[in-house]
């Protein structure tokens, strides 16, 4: 069994496939600044990628990461209140990393030191609309799915 994933950004949406049948798709949230490989831009990179590392996988639903570390806090209203300028990666990380030196590896594109990673969104942020910061937004339930369904080293193709 061949597995891959398609995150199509004029869609907004993260496909699995399984011998090339689709398996499941769901909506997503990649970047408000649009497409891009550079550092800093706040951009989702394109071209092929493969999760390189997950992360959480005991995890709670909510768990809050920070420098893909849970912090021990459970993501609530009034948690974001307290932080309303954090980015909320929550409840699972699946690390992208990018395979085309030049255009999402290595240098100022690379795509794992720009910490690009699919993972758990607030439940309340809109999926289906560029909202991240260049991460792959999902919602909690769906992510938890997705790291379930998906090995490390799996293609990830971002177009």
């Amino acid at each position: 069994m061949i597995m891959r994933v398609i995150i199509d950004i004029a869609t907004q949406t993260l496909q699995v496939f399984s011998d090339e049948r689709l398996v499941k798709s769901y909506p997503v949230s990649t970047a408000k600044n649009g497409a891009g490989e550079m550092m800093g831009s706040e951009q989702t990179p394109r071209g092929k990628h493969i999760v390189r590392a997950k992360i959480g996988e005991q995890a709670p639903v909510n768990a809050v990461f920070v420098a893909r570390r849970a912090t021990g806090e459970i993501y609530s209203s009034a948690l974001r209140a307290e932080h309303p300028h954090r980015d909320w990666i929550l409840t699972r990380i699946l690390w992208l990393s990018g395979v085309e030196r030049g255009k999402n590896r290595m240098g100022k594109v690379d795509s794992m030191r720009r910490f690009i990673y699919i993972h758990g969104a607030p439940d309340e942020e809109p999926m289906g609309v560029p909202m991240s910061h260049g991460c792959i937004r999902m919602r909690n339930q769906d992510v938890i799915e997705l790291f379930n369904l998906l090995p490390v080293g799996v293609d990830v193709d971002i177009c």
